[in-house]
């Protein structure tokens, strides 16, 4: 399973950077690989959402906006992907498991309100029982605090669903907030056992590193918090 951020896919609605992540895609679905794909907002949705809180409107409300934006991300993505995706995003969890038994891979963008996309990445991947979920950000994986603002943050290799948790536990869950990973995704993370990484997913090849030969700068999210390598790897 594959989550890439809005903010990676369309930072300022370029067709060569939908191309290229399709690209990946396209070269990851040509190994046999059973794949699904998880599109956010990013940076416009934000600013939808900013404006429509600004003009009194609920946080379900914003959700719903949001969810539209993720949705026309993924269009932007399915549209790149020529005929191996499913020809619309699909909606629900039950959806993308049926269109990965077709033989497509389904590009799914918000779900229902309350949950971000990468709380969507970690409950689809639980649901089609994917071996490897990887989230494609704009930052190189999970660090301390926020490098942005805190010059000591620290960068982790490898940490466990519990010390991911921990990290992140201080996130505000309202529509349009952003980290590396939310903390609803990371309780599914936890829940699940889902091998996972978080990735600088800016160059398209690092996703394609990291998918089929486990190789990355990023963090590495286990269940024992070793950098321990799937079969398929070795």
């Amino acid at each position: 399973m594959v989550s890439i951020g809005g903010s990676v896919l369309a930072p300022d609605l370029e067709e060569s950077v939908v191309q290229g992540h399709a690209d990946a895609i396209e070269q990851l679905d040509a190994t046999g690989i059973d794949l699904g794909v998880v599109v956010g907002g990013g940076s416009v949705a934000r600013e939808y959402i900013e404006a429509a809180r600004n003009l009194g409107e609920n946080e379900i409300a914003l959700d719903d906006i949001g969810i539209g934006v993720t949705r026309l991300n993924a269009r932007l993505l399915i549209a790149a992907l020529d005929d191996i995706a499913a020809p619309a995003p699909i909606e629900s969890y039950q959806g993308g498991l049926e269109a990965m038994r077709r033989g497509d891979v389904p590009v799914l963008g918000g779900v229902t309100p309350g949950q971000t996309t990468d709380a969507v990445s970690a409950a689809l991947a639980e649901y089609v029982e994917a071996d490897l979920l990887v989230y494609a950000t704009s930052v190189p994986g999970v660090f301390t605090a926020d490098p942005d603002e805190d010059e000591t943050a620290r960068h982790i290799e490898a940490m466990t669903p519990q010390e991911l948790i921990d990290v992140i536990v201080d996130t505000e869950l309202v529509a349009g907030s952003s980290a590396p990973v939310d903390l609803l995704a990371a309780k599914l993370i936890e829940r699940s056992g889902m091998r996972t990484i978080v990735l600088d997913g800016t160059d398209p090849d690092r996703l394609v590193d990291a998918v089929l030969r486990g190789d990355h700068d990023g963090t590495d999210v286990t269940a024992d918090g070793a950098q321990t390598m799937l079969p398929e790897w070795q």
